[in-house]
């Protein structure tokens, strides 16, 4: 099944092969310290050109530090915010950038979301840095390449600009809140960092209305629809108590801009909440999806989730 992370906000991708640049001043032999040299914009926060590559490209992964920041080092599980510029070895110009697009993409450190040459490369670095990769075919897109514009073996070039990094807490923390409405499903309050339980109560009409209460509620700041969103979360369907996604059965996070939710119920659920909290949402079909059915997802659906806002970005 699609992930619902792709089915719940606009998705944001992070190699979307759209062309994005432009390849004015580019030098098609200019190379520094056996990468691709950035001609224009070489400073951090400035949208980069590089130039073509030379030669044979390195057959393992390549990470030159173009300008060190002095922030925290990032290490697998951190959520870092990155703007970027990528294009093939043998490019002009790029496949996709996010400079110039007002906002910056947001990755977890090792959690294979990414490409793996990105995976591997951002670990380790500092917050604030400007690096370039360059990444072969096995830890980009390998043999099949991806889209019209990276073909397959191609090895890719990106210069990353790491703008802010999180460490993400395993679980919500903070007061239980009581659970007293046996009409309304059961969260589990284990903060171990393990899944969470999620019951639905046996022949119980569903609540018309949006539901969004504290199971455990934290101390944070609260959610704001500028703010992108990292939690974890275990939903069903109301009517059979069944599990269509948990990011605890992948270990995994995933970070929700705000601004991009398409589920109303969803995003109306979370504003105002608390970081580093629990919380329970029920949400009717008119504030899902509807009557379109979505995956496993059946059409006319009640959604169930317990659901960890971990931190905001």
């Amino acid at each position: 099944m699609r992930r619902l992370a792709g089915l719940i906000v606009v998705p944001l991708l992070l190699l979307s092969t759209a062309a994005c640049g432009d390849d004015s001043g580019s030098d098609s032999t200019q190379m520094k310290n056996g990468v691709p040299a950035i001609t224009k914009g070489a400073k951090f926060g400035e949208t980069p050109t590089l130039s073509q590559g030379k030669g044979e490209p390195p057959k393992e992964l390549k990470v030159e530090v173009i300008s060190e920041g002095s922030g925290p080092v990032l290490k697998k599980g951190d959520v870092a915010q990155v703007n970027y510029s990528g294009q093939v070895w043998d490019g002009k110009e790029p496949f996709d950038a996010s400079f110039g697009r007002g906002k910056t993409f947001d990755v977890t450190i090792g959690a294979g979301a990414v490409i793996k040459g990105w995976d591997q490369g951002l670990e380790g670095q500092k917050v604030g840095s400007r690096i370039e990769l360059v990444i072969p075919p096995e830890l980009g897109y390998g043999a099949q390449g991806s889209g019209d514009k990276i073909k397959p073996n191609a090895t890719l070039v990106f210069v990353v600009d790491i703008v802010k990094g999180a460490t993400i807490p395993v679980s919500a923390k903070g007061k239980e809140i009581p659970q007293d409405d046996k009409a309304l499903p059961k969260v589990g309050t284990n903060t171990d960092g393990k899944e969470v339980s999620l019951s639905v109560p046996k022949d119980t009409e569903a609540p018309a209305k949006l539901v969004s209460n504290y199971v455990i509620e934290g101390d944070g700041p609260v959610v704001k629809d500028t703010d992108n969103v990292v939690v974890k979360f275990n939903g069903k369907t109301w009517k059979d108590d069944k599990t269509f996604e948990s990011t605890y059965a992948t270990d995994t996070t995933v970070t929700w801009p705000m601004a991009e939710l398409s589920v109303k119920g969803l995003k109306e659920g979370m504003l105002g909440k608390k970081a580093g909290s629990r919380i329970l949402l029920v949400i009717p079909p008119d504030q899902g999806f509807g009557d379109k059915e979505q995956g496993t997802i059946p059409a006319k659906s009640t959604l169930v989730f317990s659901l960890d806002i971990l931190t905001v970005m």
